[in-house]
């Protein structure tokens, strides 16, 4: 993965995302399927307490961590 192509999922953000933001929706997912929102240093507090208010948030790594089954 070539980690300078990717930019922050926060809407409106064009800053480079530094960060995966991990989550599934349990009604949705299995409990080993993981979606992936990219975070800048400024956006991955907001972007995981959304997820989390919903119970969606699963865990956060540096985009550099994340793997072919990521997203």
């Amino acid at each position: 993965m070539d980690d300078g192509d990717l930019i922050c999922s926060a809407k409106g953000c064009r800053a480079p995302a530094v960060w995966g933001v991990r989550w599934n929706n349990p009604a949705l997912h299995t409990p080993e399927r993981r979606k992936v929102w990219l975070a800048c240093d400024d956006h991955r507090p907001h972007l995981e307490r959304h997820l989390e208010a919903r119970s969606f948030w699963r865990d956060t790594v540096p985009v550099g961590d994340l793997g072919e089954g990521d997203g």
